[in-house]
């Protein structure tokens, strides 16, 4: 999200007013009432039970995609009720049966990929956090968390279950969700959760909901959900204690530094402990986190650290609370700075000698807690302490990880918090034990200020953060302010950001220090009123970004990017845009404009550049799929011509096969490199039943002379425990075709299990 400015005191006296102003009494017209199942509902995906035939129906769903102004072309209809374990939900999503379109039968597909029907609860009535479970027409789920109002994550991961029916005209769905698996507040007598219900029907390229949400905002959008009216009070989950153990077996081989085979075996715990329905302890032994996926890789032409997201499943409940202070490129805590590491590692080779290899590896995690959730409906709370081994391969000591949140709902939709986050490290004692470093600290604090109005169209974030390290504390702080308005046809934000010569985030994620920036921008939607035009034109857009940044050294412009967006959406959802560049930077240090240990262009000078590009993107509902980009002008003191192609294939029922191709040309006089880069991915996703996955990757990268096979089989024996079969190869990505030449390879075997107490 791109980030802007006003005068900090100003800015807050002004949305702290339309806080006041847009607070107030709700007048949802959108409710449904629930009530308790007198007799035992059998999910089977049939709503044959009496509970379904006395439960209230939502329905006439209003569309949200294409056209936020008319009821939804078919009909979706939802009923809801509960037992002591489980709230239950029923739809009849009435669709043809030869018109399905799904990517595969594994879980957790993306959003508009397929058909489905989705549920979205928010049981504080906060209008900011939530939870999120779909199911496609052949019972695929997908479950995740909704924080900030909007944002989904899928990657978190629990128990439910579901069992959907197909006829010629109509597929209906039965969900069960314990209320285990939720987060709420348990109170006696009536209560009132915020829900609604949404459907993606792709053949007619339709997104709808029971509530209604505007076209601008996604249909899990918790700022327009409906009410859940209780009659009595949600039951008590009572004991939630699950036990989470793994097996793991590794097998790797160095073939680059000719070093033996390596096998290690490995075992750890995790558990998740509901103190209350609404707060949640979460304990760790020794984690792993072989099964994650490859990082993505890309063509790095930055002068600053990538960003990656995580992944590991531990750290995503609540991961709003931890995760998501500050800006992109400014957080005070990073979750992947704990158990990741790069160095040099000393090994011997199979002919004995003893050499140093660089190594980018899993530092052990001794054990950890994470305490997270609500404390009432307005209070939130985050604790997280982990400590982490020392590895002598690469000289790294042991240090302990901490962090505290506290947040406060206020107004309407909006929030106060504070955030401290503490890194510790330890020195290693003449006796081998270890003392704590006195001056090996690093910690940050902060305040944060955001704020979402009633209907979301304003959005706004103020923080300000402070670290404090054993060295130079001044001008040891961060700063931002952003502002923005979003409506049907206007989107206006702007953004300022500053961070000190000397802010510290060791936990963090804070690629670049000592500058200023503003970066206001504007975009303007159109919707076609000629109904001919309408008919293939959805709508069409033209907006202005930008970026200034200043650096503190002299108060010199660092870096100035401006961006001129213009595009049009087609329906099936195709799209057509086109964009030009005007760049200017000014180089403080040395730098290679390749990224390919080149000669560097010298420091203290100026270039100017300009570039275009074009891009379409084709009907996503089709089963062959592509996309191409090409772009290309003045880059530094040469020029750049770059490309990009995508085709994927959809195989239905058995998943997804695609390559995707990037390519750089890069020309630079004498004596700076000019290269030429690919990076090439062939993929396949394939899912042989709902429990049985398997992917496939190849990741050939000439700029980091790689090439990278990756492939993973997993299955899903019971909810939420599987078994995972992990290999990887890497190759030296030249003469690649004609001599491979391999430089490591490894074969993971994991096991986890999901056992309630």
């Amino acid at each position: 999200m791109k980030r802007t400015f006003l005068p900090a005191p100003l800015a807050f006296l002004i949305l702290s007013l339309l806080g006041f102003t847009l607070s107030g009494q709700s007048d949802n017209p959108y409710i449904l009432s629930i009530q308790k199942s007198a007799s035992p509902v059998l999910l089977d995906g049939l709503l044959d039970e009496p509970c379904w035939q006395d439960a209230h129906t939502a329905g006439n769903f209003f569309r949200n995609f294409p056209y936020d102004t008319a009821f939804a072309s078919a009909r979706t209809e939802v009923r809801i009720c509960f037992d002591e374990q489980f709230l239950y939900v029923g739809a009849t999503v009435f669709q043809v049966k030869n018109t399905y379109i799904y990517p595969s039968l594994k879980r957790d597909f993306d959003f508009g990929e397929s058909d489905e029907f989705q549920v979205n609860i928010d049981p504080f009535e906060d209008k900011l956090n939530g939870f999120h479970f779909s199911v496609s027409p052949l019972n695929v789920q997908r479950e995740g968390t909704i924080d900030n109002g909007g944002t989904l994550n899928a990657d978190w991961d629990n128990k439910w279950y579901s069992q959907v029916v197909s006829e010629e005209d109509r597929w209906t769905v039965e969900m069960a969700i314990p209320f285990k698996t939720l987060r709420y507040k348990n109170k006696q007598g009536a209560n009132i959760w915020r829900i609604n219900f949404g459907r993606i029907d792709m053949k007619r390229n339709e997104a709808s909901s029971w509530a209604p949400v505007p076209r601008q905002f996604d249909i899990f959008s918790l700022a327009f959900a409906g009410e859940l009216h209780w009659k009595e009070a949600p039951p008590k989950p009572g004991s939630n204690i699950s036990l989470i153990p793994y097996l793991t077996g590794r097998m790797e081989r160095d073939f680059e530094f000719k070093l033996p085979n390596e096998f290690n075996a490995n075992a750890g715990l995790d558990a998740k402990i509901a103190l209350t329905p609404s707060l949640n302890l979460d304990l760790t032994v020794n984690p792993d986190f072989s099964q994650v996926e490859v990082d993505e890789q890309i063509t790095n032409l930055s002068r600053f650290e990538l960003f990656f997201p995580e992944r590991r499943q531990f750290f995503l409940e609540n991961e709003d609370l931890f995760s998501k202070f500050g800006f992109p490129n400014s957080r005070p805590f990073f979750s992947r700075r704990i158990g990741l590491a790069n160095g040099l590692v000393k090994k011997t080779t199979t002919d004995g000698q003893l050499i140093e290899v660089q190594r980018s590896l899993s530092v052990p995690i001794l054990g950890g807690a994470r305490l997270s959730g609500k404390l009432n409906p307005n209070w939130r709370v985050g604790l997280l302490n982990m400590t982490t081994a020392g590895v002598k391969d690469i000289g790294l000591d042991p240090a302990n990880y901490s962090v505290g949140v506290l947040q406060r709902k206020i107004f309407e939709r909006s929030t106060i918090g504070a955030v401290f986050v503490n890194k510790e490290n330890f020195d290693q004692n003449p006796d081998g034990g270890y003392s704590l470093d006195h001056n090996g600290y690093n910690r940050v604090a902060g305040l944060e200020y955001n704020l979402f109005s009633k209907d979301n169209k304003w959005e706004a974030e103020l923080f300000y953060h402070r670290s404090f390290s054993a060295g130079n504390n001044k001008d040891a702080q961060a700063a931002a302010l952003f502002l923005g308005r979003f409506t049907r046809k206007w989107r206006i934000y702007t953004a300022s950001q500053y961070i000190g010569d000397n802010h510290r985030a060791d936990m963090g994620f804070v690629p670049r220090t000592g500058f200023l920036a503003a970066s206001p921008g504007v975009y303007y939607n159109m919707f076609p009123k000629n109904p001919k035009v309408a008919e293939k034109l959805i709508n069409y857009w033209v907006g202005l970004e930008n970026d200034f940044i200043v650096n503190k050294e002299g108060f010199r412009l660092s870096d100035r990017w401006h961006m001129l967006n213009m595009g049009m959406e087609f329906v099936g959802q195709s799209e057509l845009s086109a964009r030009v560049f005007s760049e200017y930077v000014y180089l403080f240090f040395a730098f290679d404009p390749t990224n390919s240990g080149g000669e560097k262009l010298p420091e203290k000078t100026g270039y100017t550049f300009t570039r275009g590009e074009l891009e379409f993107e084709s009907d996503q509902r089709k089963r062959l799929t592509y996309a191409l980009e090409l772009g290309g002008g003045e880059y530094f003191n040469g020029t750049i011509t770059y490309g990009s192609a995508s085709i994927a294939y959809r195989l239905q029922p058995y998943g997804v096969f695609a390559v995707s191709a990037a390519y750089n040309d890069i020309q630079l006089p004498k004596p700076y490199n000019s290269p030429r880069f690919w990076l090439i991915g062939p993929r396949a996703e394939l899912a042989f039943s709902r429990s049985v996955f398997f992917s496939a990757f190849v990741q050939y990268n000439t700029q980091a002379n790689n090439v990278n096979i990756n492939s993973r089989l997993q299955w899903r024996f019971r909810p939420v425990s599987d078994l995972f079969l992990v290999y990887t190869d890497n190759y030296f990505s030249e003469q690649f075709i004609s001599d491979a030449r391999v430089k490591n390879r490894a074969l993971v075997l994991k096991l986890t299990y999901w056992l309630n107490l």
